[in-house]
């Protein structure tokens, strides 16, 4: 029989437990210390995202590698990890940036790119089974995504912002407290003709039991589309019909559930896009 004093919080992990002590000023160096202990295994897939895979290929009247000019596409994954869907977005031609905010972490990434530039694994590829035939760059940032001072790195014609960003598990990682600031800052860093891609997980997980991971059942449409803070009307259903009158930045260009994605969150996950308006 469990005896009172070691029951469990429903929903919590070795992961949240890293959280449950900790001022929210201090996260960023909890990850980087979760790195620097090797437990990032306790959220690495192993490989890129299957879900990213299929729309990027699928999807090319939105996912073009270049410009009508020629300009390649820029792409930032922010909370990058082991780098595996910074590599896999160059193999389909862009230029990626991959940014987190653990030394470790970066450098694993960057011995990943490496290895995998030059001999790619099939799994980075799904029906059309390889990449164009110019490979896309990898750029790898350590840096705070709600900071400026990385985006010296990623200066281009005196502008920093990306034509595609790319969130899976960046949002969920992050307190409910900072997913204003979350929607602010991509709101900054993306293109008014860009796309933000979230591939949205956990959404099997109850938003009010504590993370990281956190649920997100109803976050992304709410921060967003309806310009809320992603915690008190998460529960009201999207007003679909009349988006263009809600206060958010953005507009939803694509909501579908993935055919494939990871095993964490299959016949849960879901896909979005969403623009500037």
């Amino acid at each position: 029989m469990t005896q009172p004093g070691n029951q469990k919080v429903p929903g919590s992990s070795r992961i949240t437990d890293h959280f449950s002590e900790r001022a929210l000023q201090d996260h960023g160096s909890g990850w980087s210390a979760l790195w620097d202990t090797k437990d990032n295994v306790l959220w690495d897939r192993g490989k890129p995202s299957p879900a990213l895979i299929d729309l990027i290929e699928q999807r090319k009247d939105l996912f073009q590698p270049l410009t009508a000019n020629g300009r390649r596409k820029k792409v930032l994954v922010p909370g990058c990890g082991q780098g595996y869907d910074v590599v896999m977005l160059a193999l389909h031609g862009f230029d990626v940036y991959g940014l987190d905010i653990s030394k470790t972490g970066i450098s694993a990434a960057q011995g990943y790119a490496y290895n995998e530039l030059q001999k790619p694994q099939e799994y980075n590829f799904g029906e059309q089974k390889s990449g164009p035939t110019a490979q896309g760059s990898t750029t790898f940032i350590k840096g705070d995504f709600f900071k400026s001072d990385w985006e010296q790195t990623a200066l281009e014609g005196g502008e920093v912002q990306f034509d595609i960003i790319y969130d899976y598990t960046f949002l969920c990682a992050l307190h409910p407290d900072m997913r204003q600031q979350w929607s602010k800052r991509m709101s900054e860093l993306l293109r008014s003709d860009g796309y933000l891609v979230c591939l949205e997980f956990p959404l099997y997980k109850d938003p009010t039991l504590p993370g990281p991971p956190w649920g997100l059942q109803g976050v992304h449409w709410d921060l967003l589309a309806r310009g809320g803070d992603g915690i008190a009307n998460i529960h009201i259903a999207p007003e679909i019909t009349h988006e263009d009158q809600l206060m958010g930045q953005f507009k939803r260009v694509l909501h579908t559930k993935p055919a494939r994605t990871y095993e964490s969150g299959i016949g849960t996950d879901m896909l979005s896009i969403y623009a500037r308006k």
